[in-house]
């Protein structure tokens, strides 16, 4: 009776203690499996704003990107339109003059009696203005007319209407009236001068040397 009370009690120890073991186990498993189930959350959460951070750096690098390439852009058309101004100049010496200026600088330089002038004056005569403004009997200009002169009597003038197509119309008509003769007929001045109207001539103007027309317009005055 005795050995199997001694038995039982052996193995309800041994059981107690089989079961403890298994309890021991579990619960390990579990802690062990709670830890890594804790590091693969904390494993995700570090990751998150890693993945934020390349979107942010993503984008200012595009943003950079674009910055740069406007800006090489805006060099560019700089640098073309700079070019191009350039170029316009040098394929056009007489660009930086006025289309006045350059006729009356041509003007001289086709018809001009003296070349070898230290000035050149632009009068500006309306239509209706005496042609010769000492004698009230001479007839009138039947247009606007523009006289060329030098800064001497030698150098001569030209008196021209423009056509505005590369023609003038030219009027003869001296720089310099001599006085009037009283025993020469009133009416003489006003044939003579009607006679210049009448005798115009139209001539085309030639583009000329660009230097010497350059030259011409430094030494002119206008009126």
């Amino acid at each position: 009776m005795e050995k199997r009370l001694k038995l039982i009690c052996c193995s309800l120890a041994l059981l107690g203690f089989v079961l403890l073991l298994t309890g021991c186990g579990s619960s390990k498993e579990e802690s062990e499996t709670a830890e890594k189930d804790a590091a693969v959350e904390s494993e995700e959460k570090s990751d998150e704003p890693a993945e934020e951070e390349d979107v942010l750096d993503s984008s200012t690098d595009s943003e950079e990107t674009e910055s740069e390439d406007t800006s090489s852009s805006s060099e560019t058309t700089s640098n073309k339109s700079s070019s191009e101004n350039a170029g316009s100049e040098e394929s056009d010496p007489l660009g930086e003059y006025s289309s006045e200026e350059i006729e009356y600088a041509r003007v001289w330089l086709q018809l001009g009696p003296n070349q070898e002038i230290d000035e050149l004056n632009v009068h500006r005569i309306s239509a209706g203005e005496l042609i010769n403004p000492d004698d009230e009997t001479s007839a009138v200009y039947p247009e606007d007319v523009i006289q060329l002169a030098g800064s001497r009597l030698v150098d001569g003038s030209v008196t021209y209407s423009s056509n505005g197509d590369g023609t003038i119309n030219v009027y003869n008509v001296p720089l310099r009236w001599e006085s009037g003769d009283p025993n020469v007929d009133e009416n003489f001045m006003k044939e003579y001068t009607e006679g210049i109207i009448e005798d115009t001539e139209k001539v085309y103007v030639e583009p000329g040397e660009e230097e010497e027309v350059k030259r011409l317009i430094q030494l002119m005055k206008i009126h």
